[in-house]
């Protein structure tokens, strides 16, 4: 009897363990979402720390301890991305082209840009990465995203799905350059157009050449 108590009680407390190492990340990965659903339905400068913590039901002392301040949420933006990233991963089929399923991901992700963040933010985060004033999250090559790109152009190039011609690191280098001419022209027209059916129009007329 006492030796199930001792084993319930080892059990219970790997699983409070595993519990604990879990929640670090979902209570920051909570903020990340709360935070830009805030930003995109209030706007940056109108969205306070307070409102984020009464949205996301945390203390202002948990806030504090992911973030310094409201200005380092801006850095999460490729978090959200890549989950979004991840969760498109699972739902391509095998036998799809490779050069389909850059053109599906590219269109899906910018519908979702789209329709949850402002484009004069996405705009200020591009101009701080290229005036040097933030770290280059965007473009950090460890990203999930251009983890899943250069998978899906290596495996496009053994079926010769993709043009041989170029290495994949320029091949995966000229897909990201495409992505952000769409998105900073739909910045630069105040989101005034869908993202994403602008994208899928277009991205296969600017990516087009390195299809087999």
């Amino acid at each position: 009897m006492t030796e199930k108590k001792t084993r319930g009680r080892e059990a219970s407390t790997e699983a409070d363990g595993k519990q604990a190492e879990q929640e670090p990340e979902s209570v920051r990965d909570r903020i990340i979402r709360t935070a830009w659903n805030l930003f995109y339905k209030k706007g940056f400068e109108k969205t306070t720390v307070n409102d984020i913590l009464r949205e996301a039901g945390i203390a202002k002392g948990t806030f504090y301890y992911y973030f310094r301040s409201k200005d380092r949420l801006l850095d999460t933006l490729p978090v959200l991305l890549d989950e979004k990233y991840r969760a498109l991963a699972e739902s391509l089929p095998e036998d799809m082209h490779a050069f389909d399923k850059l053109m599906y991901l590219n269109a899906e992700v910018h519908d979702y840009i789209g329709r949850n963040f402002d484009c004069q933010l996405i705009a200020s985060l591009y101009s701080a990465q290229l005036l040097k004033e933030d770290e280059a999250n965007l473009l950090d090559q460890n990203r999930y995203y251009f983890r899943l790109i250069t998978k899906i152009i290596e495996e496009g190039q053994r079926k010769n799905e993709l043009v041989r011609t170029k290495p994949v690191t320029e091949i995966v280098r000229i897909y990201s350059l495409c992505e952000r001419a769409l998105v900073t022209d739909w910045c630069m027209h105040n989101g005034s157009y869908s993202l994403g059916d602008f994208s899928r129009e277009y991205m296969p007329v600017l990516f087009g050449s390195f299809r087999v």
